[in-house]
């Protein structure tokens, strides 16, 4: 089975990396745009077949098509790929995306069952969707909750494809699932080599490996991290259109393309698209909507009009308008809400950014006689719902100090940019959760907003000074240690097994919150295998590979020749 899951790895990376080479040439982008979008689009060129498949009722074995497809087309580009390889800074991306998803798939290898803070359900949930394009799943409702419409597809579809192309097990489902999630480096880093150079792609890529937000969302099978690629992508194209960069108009289709793919991958994508959406038309103002710009606009939104398409088409033909577009969680939640919703929005607002710890909340969701149960969860609830401290317990002072510092030496419109995009997605992030959430809602639709500031964060890094070096390189090992060894050990039950050896599984399993208790019946019940159950080598093993991946993505930061810009 091991060969299988390997196999079920290589199958991802080759078609993300394969199967839009000889097209990427026709949005004229440098050697790293080039390698990070050429994903993004082979992702979206993968879908639109699949979904295909699966909706005109074509054998699913032809799904099989991709990988072959993929291989023909990196023979075909071949010398589009041997000048990638040429290219430094596109070749910092390939490595340094390569290590993330053998840290992150590593990681998951710890994991016996899901647990933190109130995350349940959704492991399940996109298994029972992914088993659904296999068309193995009789009815379009998951864990008797979700219909169909109210979570969208891009993901389940892909997962689907890649699980009928190897073996539709749990634990493949995992590792793919892992997989695509790990992808969002590569924007991360393009990011942060806009701002930083080629030296701060390689302090990006260690950056996400010890960012508790990043790797507990890759190794958790549900389909946030995955639409943060889109959004980070789309936002770099946006940048592209806006500084009038050259390939203006390739870049705006991009945008087009990436933000419509992050809509059918998670509904969190909505704030974004609302704001970049109003940034685009304040950019059209400002250049007197001349004809070259408003064919570009017309363009583009047809571009993200036929990303859109096709399921919200088939889900109107399927389920009606009103399931379609009111079956979400957002939407019933709004209607289930009470309160005052603008009350309810700032109460989030506030809870997000103050901890509960701070704040004296004494919820009973998450009370436990687990010590390191409790523990795991009172740091989870910090790195996963604050959107400050998701940047780490240093990285967000470094970020606001910095960002600071920027603001003071640029220019008043791109402050103003800035400034005002990042208080519409916040205002809006918050007022598109219909609920009252006492814990805090900062991982809903901030994610992409935190891995901005890692970009942000990797791009600063050459300018600080030795003491602020020092500081962060401190908080990365604390938030390390404290937000994904801790939630690993709990998760694996090592912290069981290795201080109470003896103990009663019975009575370990009581020990801890319902949440976690909830999440491995959901285990027992839906009879899947983890990852971690089938694989054969001991931990010890696993940890010094762990050690080595890292120690190597380290040992890269210290290598890279020239400075920042």
């Amino acid at each position: 089975m091991i060969p299988d899951i390997l196999v079920s790895l290589l199958l991802v990376l080759g078609v993300a990396f394969g199967l839009s080479r000889p097209f990427i040439g026709l949005f004229r982008l440098n050697p790293p745009e080039s390698l990070v979008a050429g994903v993004g689009f082979s992702l979206i060129a993968a879908w639109l077949y699949c979904w295909a498949v699966f909706t005109w009722g074509a054998p699913l074995a032809a799904y099989g098509a991709l990988p072959i497809l993929s291989c023909i087309f990196l023979v075909v580009g071949r010398r589009g790929v041997k000048r990638l390889w040429a290219d430094p800074a596109a070749q910092d991306l390939a490595v340094g995306q390569l290590i993330v998803t053998a840290w992150c798939v590593t990681c998951l290898s710890f994991i016996t069952s899901y647990s933190g803070g109130g995350w349940t359900g959704d492991f399940v949930e996109h298994w029972e969707r992914s088993l659904y394009f296999l068309r193995a799943w009789p009815a379009p409702m998951f864990i008797d909750q979700y219909e169909m419409p109210a979570r969208p597809p891009f993901t389940n579809v892909l997962t689907a494809a890649f699980l009928q192309m190897t073996t539709a097990g749990y634990a493949h489902f995992q590792v793919i699932m892992t997989a695509l999630a790990s992808l969002t480096f590569l924007p991360v880093g393009l990011l942060a080599s806009r701002f930083g150079g080629r030296s701060a792609i390689r302090v990006a890529a260690v950056l996400v490996m010890v960012s508790p937000l990043f790797v507990q969302n890759a190794t958790f099978p549900w389909t946030k991290l995955q639409a943060s690629y889109f959004i980070l992508l789309g936002i770099y194209f946006f940048l592209r259109v806006r500084d009038a960069d050259e390939g203006m108009a390739p870049a705006a289709i991009g945008c087009a393309l990436c933000l419509g793919a992050a809509v059918v991958t998670h509904y969190s994508a909505g704030p974004y698209v609302v704001v970049l959406a109003g940034a685009w038309i304040a950019l059209g103002f400002k250049r007197r909507w001349q004809r070259g710009f408003l064919r570009l606009t017309l363009l583009s939104a047809a571009a993200g009009a036929c990303m859109l398409a096709p399921w919200f088409l088939w889900s109107i033909h399927r389920f009606g308008v009103h399931r379609t577009f009111l079956s979400n969680t957002t939407v019933s939640m709004m209607q289930r809400a009470p309160g005052n919703p603008l009350v309810n929005m700032v109460l989030n607002f506030r809870d997000s950014l103050i901890p509960i710890q701070l704040r004296g909340f004494h919820g009973t969701l998450f009370k436990q006689d687990s010590s390191w149960g409790a523990l795991r969860d009172d740091f989870f609830l910090i790195y996963q719902l604050n959107p400050l401290l998701a940047l780490g317990c240093v990285g967000w002072l470094v970020v606001v100090v910095q960002a600071v510092k920027v603001a003071r030496a640029s220019a008043r419109p791109d402050v103003v940019f800035w400034t005002a995009s990042l208080a519409a997605i916040v205002v809006l992030s918050f007022a598109t959760y219909g609920d009252r959430d006492h814990y805090g809602i900062g991982h809903i639709c901030l994610q992409s907003t935190v891995l901005a500031g890692v970009a942000f964060l990797a791009s600063r890094w050459g300018s600080l000074t030795r003491g602020w070096r020092a500081a962060l390189v401190t908080g990365c090992v604390f938030d390390a240690v404290f937000g994904i060894a801790l939630q690993l050990g709990v998760e694996d039950f090592a912290f069981d097994r290795w201080l109470t050896p003896g103990r009663p599984f019975e009575a370990v399993f009581r020990s801890y919150s319902g949440v976690t208790q909830i999440n491995l019946q959901w285990k027992i019940v839906a009879h899947v295998t983890y990852f971690a159950d089938i694989l054969p080598a001991p931990p010890a093993l696993v940890l010094a590979l762990m050690g080595a991946i890292l120690w190597m993505a380290l040992l890269r930061t210290r290598t890279v020749p020239g400075t920042p810009r």
